[in-house]
């Protein structure tokens, strides 16, 4: 059987087995491991073999895995071009690029809004739970928010709170870009 290397398992499994008040001998009993393994288990001297570590998790209620680290994950994820999502509609007349990975803990979106000029699109308004923040790279942005028409120019932003009715457009012939932060996750 092959043995499995982690210089973890000692510490864990001597953590779990005083959690449960066992002493080394109670341990080796309920698992079938000797005690001498299970002393040189716990101090590293010895890796152990699949089947011992396995009596020794069933013993200890819990399950292999209790005593490997999970592979660390990063605290970020980075997004190289190309490989971002796109949602296309308006038969890609509106492109919105997600900028944020689709990691679930996430707590807001950021996209990259590209309307094609001459497109028209619909002025319905929406709104829902959250904050809106735009900034315009390039074109003019129409935004109408609680009924008034604004204009956005490259370099103006704007920021509002979801629950006022809005949608933003692109009524030039120019396509427009935008960048977009939305809270909740919207996408």
């Amino acid at each position: 059987m092959e043995s499995l290397e982690n210089l973890e398992i000692g510490s864990r499994l001597r953590r779990r087995r005083k959690e449960k008040g066992l002493s080394i001998a109670t341990l080796a009993e309920r698992s079938g491991v000797s005690t001498g393994l299970i002393s040189q288990i716990e101090r590293d001297m010895v890796s152990p073999t699949v089947v011992s570590i396995f009596r020794i998790a069933q013993a200890l209620d819990t399950n292999i895995s209790y005593f490997f680290s999970a592979p660390e994950e990063p605290s970020y994820t980075l997004l190289h071009e190309g490989e971002r999502r796109h949602i296309l509609l308006a038969g890609g007349a509106r492109d919105y690029e997600l900028l944020t990975s689709s990691r679930p803990e996430r707590a807001l979106d950021m996209v990259r809004v590209t309307l094609r000029g001459g497109a028209s699109f619909d002025r319905e308004c929406v709104c829902h739970a959250g904050e809106e923040c735009g900034y315009v790279l390039s074109g003019i942005l129409t935004v109408l928010l609680d009924g008034q028409e604004l204009e956005l120019f490259p370099g103006d932003s704007i920021y509002y709170p979801s629950t006022s009715p809005h949608v933003y457009l692109n009524t030039h012939q120019e396509d427009c870009i935008s960048i977009w932060s939305m809270t909740p996750k919207f996408f």
